[in-house]
């Protein structure tokens, strides 16, 4: 096992998700997956505290890029159109490998209470980074926090659609499509 080969992080999280989708979560052990991805134990908990976290591995740069995005948005733009900024910002994060992985890790979660808790309470995260973001912009809490949950399901939607598919395309058009629609259903309200 290399103790300081490069893409441990990584190799760590494609461990964990095939081992969770082969025999499940709580039967996988931190060792297996440390393992499976070969490295050593320290070498996971220099990485992540625990196995729950895996799952979430990339939730902080996620959080930082939306906030960024939506900070960085026109100043004439409204919430929404600010939250696309930030949609197409954190899009970019997301590439093959996560595409590849998504629908063993969508079976993973399905299958799992404690990974079920885990992902709702990163779109609470995830929600929260772009309020902020927005209340940074002078955007009322009220709006400003119902822009950020729209863009967390615009977000969910769009990266379900993306990784269902077999085209090269970018999640960022996905994003901004759910996020369209998203826009038209609220404004239907009424």
């Amino acid at each position: 096992m290399g103790r300081w080969e490069p893409g441990a992080r990584e190799r760590l999280v494609v461990a964990a998700v095939d081992l969770f989708t082969e025999q499940g979560y709580d039967a996988t052990t931190v060792a297996q997956i440390a393992e499976r991805a070969g490295v050593t134990k320290s070498t996971f908990f220099r990485h992540f505290p625990d196995k729950r976290e895996l799952l979430v591995a990339g939730q902080e740069t996620l959080s930082r890029l939306l906030a960024e995005g939506i900070a960085e948005a026109p100043a004439d733009a409204g919430p929404l159109d600010a939250v696309a900024v930030g949609l197409e910002r954190a899009s970019s994060a997301m590439g093959p490998m996560s595409r590849e992985l998504a629908p063993r890790l969508k079976a993973a979660v399905a299958a799992s209470t404690e990974l079920q808790e885990r992902d709702a309470l990163k779109s609470v995260s995830l929600a929260a980074a772009m309020t902020g973001a927005l209340v940074a912009r002078g955007v009322p809490d009220p709006t400003a926090a119902l822009a950020g949950e729209l863009g967390v399901l615009a977000f969910k939607r769009g990266y379900a659609q993306w990784s269902d598919g077999d085209r090269d395309d970018e999640l960022a058009g996905y994003a901004l499509a759910a996020l369209g629609e998203l826009r038209a259903a609220s404004a239907s309200l009424g």
